[in-house]
This record gives structure tokens, sequence and C-alpha cells, in this order.
């Protein structure tokens, strides 16, 4: 059984890499995809515990791309997380996400919010800040009764205290993933918002020529109709097929390790397959 998509303390988990193997073990993972926003911060510590515990870790990365619609994140899978010239596109993100998370701790005071920088850090655990920990830092002044509560009516998209991300083109993201050796997949579609399957078939036959290669069919928050549709187009454009709860830990509370369809985690045989993609066989 296995799980491809879950974070860390490295970006915006409530767990650190050692942490989640253990989890991982527990849970009765045969592997497991450590896939944190726009960072491979965790990696090292990730594979060091994965191997001192027996437990097969695929490194990733999960990426927040440019879109005129929706939410398109990518993943990388296999990637080769100490190339220089991935990690210093990695790092030029991370800065801009640095620079973001100062604006928007400024706008929460001038709403009159006391949530400092040094407490949204305090809960990142030391990892990538985002929003989520700023969600925790509100929850914990209590100026929110839920992290939920928290992005509805501040942090979303749209919201007061929101400051959109610089981002990679999809094209950017895909070529990036392949500079380092990696296998680009596409995560959880449904967030991609097209109303129309033959809307989507397009974009998605547009993605092939630009060199995508996966598609997340299994994914938590999907439907058995959500996912049935994305296994046939999955199909129909020969793109592999992954698996992923998108366990963040605290911030996402509902969304189980290694829980994606079914009440289960995925197959190995998915994991067969990428491994073959990524030449890792």
């Amino acid at each position: 059984m296995i799980d491809l998509q879950s974070h860390t303390t490295a970006s915006d988990g409530s767990l650190t890499p050692t942490e989640l193997v253990l989890l991982a073990k527990q849970v009765g993972l045969s592997a497991l995809g450590v896939t944190d926003h726009d960072t491979a911060g965790g990696l090292e510590e990730a594979v060091a515990a994965a191997a001192e515990h027996g437990l097969e870790l695929v490194p990733g990365i999960e990426m927040s791309v440019d879109y005129p619609q929706g939410e398109f994140h990518l993943l990388g899978y296999y990637i080769d997380f100490r190339n220089p010239e991935f990690l210093a596109r990695v790092q030029y993100l991370q800065e801009n996400r640095f620079n973001r998370n100062a604006v928007m701790v400024r706008k929460m005071l001038e709403a009159g919010l006391d949530v400092t920088m040094e407490e949204v850090v305090a809960e990142s655990g030391g990892g990538q800040v985002g929003r989520p920990h700023m969600a925790r830092a509100l929850l914990k002044k209590g100026y929110v009764s839920s992290v939920q509560e928290a992005f509805d009516r501040y942090l979303a998209d749209g919201q007061p205290l929101h400051v959109p991300k610089v981002k990679l083109s999809p094209e950017e993201a895909i070529d990036l993933v392949h500079s380092a050796g990696g296998v680009a997949v596409l995560a959880h579609p449904k967030y991609m918002e097209y109303p129309t399957e033959e809307g989507l078939r397009a974009e998605l036959a547009r993605l092939k020529e630009a060199g995508l290669d996966g598609l997340e069919c299994y994914y938590s928050q999907h439907s058995e109709e959500e996912t049935r549709q994305y296994l046939r187009l999955a199909e129909t454009f020969g793109f592999l097929v992954t698996s992923g709860s998108d366990f963040h830990g605290v911030s996402k509370p509902d969304v189980p390790l290694g829980v994606i369809y079914q009440g289960r985690g995925g197959d190995d045989s998915l994991l067969v397959k990428l491994k073959h993609a990524a030449g890792r066989t």
C-alpha cells in the first residue's frame, strides 16, 4: 500500500520528515512520497529516516503553477533533489514566498490582528512558512475558532490578507521537473475546475504536448465518479496514474495518511510503473 502525496514541516505539514516516516510505517505503508510545496528541504531527512526504518521513500515536490482558473499543482517524482540548477530555481520560489509571508503578516497587523512573524515561524516548527501556520497563529491568539475559519475569513484567495504567490507556468514547471530527472504528474485535477470533461480533455491534450507524464487519479478528495473519469482520461492520453492522500497533519485533520480511495491506500503496482518511467527499476 502506497501514498504518494504528503507534506512535512519543510513546507506546511505539521510532522517532521522523520515523524512522517514513522507514521507511514505505523499505518502500514510500503512506500511514501514526500512532496512538500515548492521545496525539497525535507528530503534529506526523509530519505535517511526511511532507510533507517525500512520504508521506500519516493522523493518529490509539489509546485504551485500559474493558471487562469482553479488551482494547478504539479507533482515531481524521483527528482534529483541535490541538483544545483533545480535547487537554485526552487530557492527563487522560496525567496518570493518569504517576501509574500512578510506582506501578509504586515496586513494582519494593519487589520488589528496582533500576530508577529516570530509567532508564525514558531507554528512552522522551523520549516518553510505558509498560510496554515498563519492560520494556527490566528487560532492560538483567539481571533478565529478553527484553521478553516482563518482561511475562510482572512487567508484564502480573495480574502483580506491574501497575497498571490510567484508561480511558474505549466510548461516551466514541467521542464523544471524533467531537468532534475523527475516525472511530472498533475495533482488533484478536480481543483482545475473544468465544468465539462470536453474542456479538461482539451487541456490535458495540450499538457501532454508540453511533456506532462501522469495524472493523480486516486486522491483523497476525489469522488468515485471523478476517479473513474480521471482514470478514463489517463488511459486516453497514456498518462501514468498516481495515488495520494495530500496528508498535512493538523491543518487538514480530515485527511489521514494512507487513506486515499475506498478507505485504503494506493496499489503498489502504480509505483512499479512510476519507477519504470523514472528509470529507477
